[in-house]
């Protein structure tokens, strides 16, 4: 009779895990749906700016000043694309806006990955000061240096030049910040002194020990400056003075000019300088993501 009863009630315990697993199994599946529709929907939100340039590149500046707005392409398109890339000198903008956005993404992380480490992993005099001044730094607004940084320039005869724009944006506090942050945890103090006992320098361990571990934070922050620094507008049209060499942000300032601004237009050189950015995150997007994975599944 017990051996019946434990029989039974092993096997109803059985039948209880099956149907919970079950039950477990189809709550998740209902939580999976929820979360993709979620995702979904704030997808839908995120790509809809970029929707509406493109309808309104493609219509015309009476259709766009109508009530209610256009929600679908109209002819203009190709039009509108030519007039922009034409009035605007967009071909020599976005040569320049690529040179100043890699040059200063470039700097900025060899510069960072180089002062995190020494604040993270050296040892010298007055660090944590030096560390503590640098973040204050980021809380200065930068309209307060523009006035002297701007005699500098003049000074230099550096006005209308494009290295105007890059040299003061090689460092970033920001970027040395970060960087410190992920070498203090990426970055085990023992490799460092294994390196130095086997008799490598300083230059060896940055190179073979420092750039390897900081490889996916140099990643994210290339790519976070080459976007910022491609969408600056307020110093690039304050240093580029006569619009010889203009930046993107500075060429489609020049669009809304006039008695009546051309939206249609507007929006169409808008779309031009907001594509090569699309292409750099469809290009480098899975390998940046790729190497956050990695440095995660190494931490």
């Amino acid at each position: 009779m017990g051996r019946r009863t434990w029989v039974s009630s092993r096997a109803a315990g059985g039948h209880a895990s099956v149907s919970s697993r079950a039950v477990g199994g189809r709550s998740s599946a209902r939580a999976g749906w929820v979360a993709y529709a979620v995702l979904l929907v704030f997808t839908a939100g995120s790509l809809f700016p970029l929707l509406w340039t493109a309808v309104a590149a493609s219509r015309d500046n009476t259709r766009l000043a109508r009530t209610p707005p256009p929600l679908w392409f109209g002819g203009n398109l190709p039009e509108n694309l030519g007039t922009a890339w034409t009035d605007a000198n967009l071909g020599t903008a976005l040569l320049n806006t690529t040179v100043v956005a890699g040059a200063v993404a470039a700097g900025t992380v060899l510069f960072s990955t180089l002062a995190g480490f020494a604040f993270a992993k050296l040892r010298f005099r007055f660090r944590n000061a030096l560390l503590t001044v640098v973040i204050g730094t980021m809380m200065v607004p930068p309209q307060l240096a523009v006035v002297p940084l701007f005699m500098l320039i003049a000074e230099v005869s550096w006005t209308d030049r494009l290295q105007s724009v890059v040299l003061p944006a090689l460092v970033s506090a920001f970027g040395v910040f970060f960087m410190r942050q992920h070498l203090s945890r990426a970055l085990p103090s023992e490799l460092v002194e294994a390196a130095r006992v086997d008799g490598a320098g300083s230059l060896r361990i940055v190179w073979h020990v420092v750039f390897p571990a900081a490889r996916p934070a140099m990643a994210v922050l290339g790519m976070l400056t080459f976007v910022m620094a491609w969408n600056d507008f307020f110093w690039p049209v304050i240093a580029l003075t006569q619009n010889g060499s203009p930046t993107v942000q500075v060429a489609l300032a020049g669009l809304g000019r006039g008695y009546i601004p051309d939206q249609s237009v507007i929006m169409a050189g808008a779309l031009l300088g907001t594509l090569p950015l699309l292409l750099v995150f469809v290009v480098f997007g899975r390998q940046i993501v790729g190497g956050i994975m990695r440095g995660a599944l190494k931490g």
